[in-house]
């Protein structure tokens, strides 16, 4: 069957050449162009970094004008986002399954069932999106139950209510750009990211502060403008997944209702994929609450490293996701060594960033402090907090991209397994003895990155060992796949 409307002829071609009916390793004499492979796996990735930093803009927007308007309706949205994201990305990590299942189809050259596997991504985004709109609307007895300042409580009760409106298309977003990322075109990515930061910017200094005649809405007015931009890019990714492009993959050539049987391979691969996201996110904003506990300065200057932590995340995220597409694609035009060879390169190059930017870093960062604070207690605190990003960097970029790797393969439930161990078993519990001093002296916030770093650590170690078995064993590749 030939590719109806599909542009990525140079990877169609080099699927033809293999058997589809089989899962057998790939002869090493084949005349496999590692630099050509590094340059497609970058040409997926960069789109999607430059995606994930468009995301950052936003949330720097929302500080940066909040925190301008006055302090209470900052803390407001800060509590409402600590609430919003693990929910979001608990669905959006469910819907994730999409973007590995798309790529196999499409190296396998399934075209026909791309669609199908769409559809019922649709229904289960709509679910998703509905449940978390629920919780978000019905938050308010759990700042009781946490005694919350009611002040700041009572504006992220209604910033919180402002983004349910919009979390169900942000969901459906999610999924159809999942099939743009699955069959290789990540630009969409980052054009829908960049016009949601410029939709976004506007939209926040109107409704936060009251202009053309609207009225004066604060941190909600925040939430409003988060909802906007919510179903803006549902719109936009609309205008792109309705191309001639997409024709091929026939997702809009008939209607389907919910079918369990197909939905049921998608749970089984998405719900850790959610799970391992909500863990995650969920360990630092509990040890970001624990925290609190050693005074405003020490939570000041553990955000701050936290900040610029995140902000050199992102290239291995992206790489991640990169491998997640490129590894799906490889499985299913059964280049099972090839498939090995795109996670090799993936890992390398994450691991050379790691290394750059944890030298930038060490070099830079009492610049790079002096950038959010001129409180010179945080200051210092912060400066010596990044010699621990200096240590786990290279960790924690290895450990988000064998993540990604993994999925390509549809392998989440040990990816989970090992998440839950490293972080909850782990290092919470580590940093909590070190630092309130059950173990003896008190460590205070050192104890804690202490903990944090050593489950970074672990988890690296063990995803690249579950990566190394999994990549070799095509029997196992085969049973995932299917």
């Amino acid at each position: 069957m030939e590719c109806i409307g599909n542009p990525r002829n140079d990877q169609a071609n080099d699927a033809q050449a293999y058997s589809h009916n089989s899962y057998q390793v790939n002869s090493p004499g084949n005349n496999y162009k590692l630099r050509t492979e590094a340059r497609r796996l970058l040409n997926l990735a960069f789109p999607l970094m430059g995606a994930q930093m468009a995301q950052l803009g936003m949330s720097l927007t929302d500080v940066i004008m909040v925190g301008r308007y006055n302090s209470v309706d900052l803390a407001g949205v800060a509590l409402g986002t600590s609430v919003m994201w693990p929910v979001i990305l608990l669905m959006m990590g469910i819907g994730l399954a999409v973007t590995p299942a798309v790529a196999q189809l499409d190296g396998a050259r399934k075209y026909a069932e791309i669609g199908e596997i769409i559809r019922q991504g649709l229904w289960m985004a709509i679910v998703g999106g509905l449940v978390a709109s629920l919780l978000l609307f019905n938050i308010a007895p759990l700042y009781g139950f946490m005694r919350v300042d009611p002040a700041a409580a009572a504006i992220s009760v209604q910033f919180l209510k402002m983004i349910a409106c919009g979390v169900p298309a942000l969901i459906c977003f999610y999924c159809f750009r999942y099939l743009s990322d699955g069959t290789g075109f990540t630009r969409p990515a980052l054009y829908i990211a960049v016009a949601a930061l410029l939709c976004k910017i506007p939209l926040n200094y109107i409704l936060i502060y009251g202009y053309f005649g609207l009225p004066e809405l604060g941190g909600v007015g925040c939430g409003v403008a988060h909802a906007i931009t919510m179903w803006t890019q549902l719109l936009l990714i609309l205008v792109v997944v309705t191309r001639k492009r997409f024709h091929y993959t026939r997702w809009m050539m008939q209607f389907s209702w919910p079918d369990w049987h197909r939905i049921k391979p998608l749970a089984i691969v998405g719900l850790p994929i959610g799970m391992t996201l909500f863990a995650e996110v969920g360990l630092f904003s509990l040890t970001l609450l624990l925290l609190g506990q050693f005074g405003a300065e020490v939570v000041a200057a553990h955000h701050i490293a936290m900040s610029i932590s995140s902000i050199t995340f992102h290239l291995p995220l992206a790489l991640g996701m990169a491998a997640t597409i490129r590894i799906g694609f490889r499985v299913g035009a059964a280049e099972i060594l090839q498939a090995r060879t795109t996670a090799a390169i993936a890992i390398a190059s994450t691991m050379c960033f790691g290394v750059v930017a944890a030298i930038g870093i060490l070099l830079f960062r009492d610049a790079m402090v002096a950038i959010f604070t001129t409180d010179q207690g945080v200051h210092d605190l912060a400066y010596t907090l990044l010699l621990f990003v200096v240590f786990f960097l290279v960790f924690d970029a290895t450990q988000a991209t064998v993540m990604g790797c993994l999925r390509g393969y549809k392998d989440t439930r040990w990816p989970l397994s090992i998440a839950l161990f490293s972080y909850w078993v782990v290092g919470l519990p580590l940093g909590s003895l070190l630092g309130f001093g059950w173990l003896g002296e008190t460590m205070g916030v050192f104890g804690f990155w202490i903990g944090l770093s050593t489950g970074l650590g672990i988890a690296a170690c063990l995803l690249c060992i579950r990566l190394w078995r999994v990549s070799k064993d095509a029997e196992l590749i085969s049973a995932l796949a299917s």
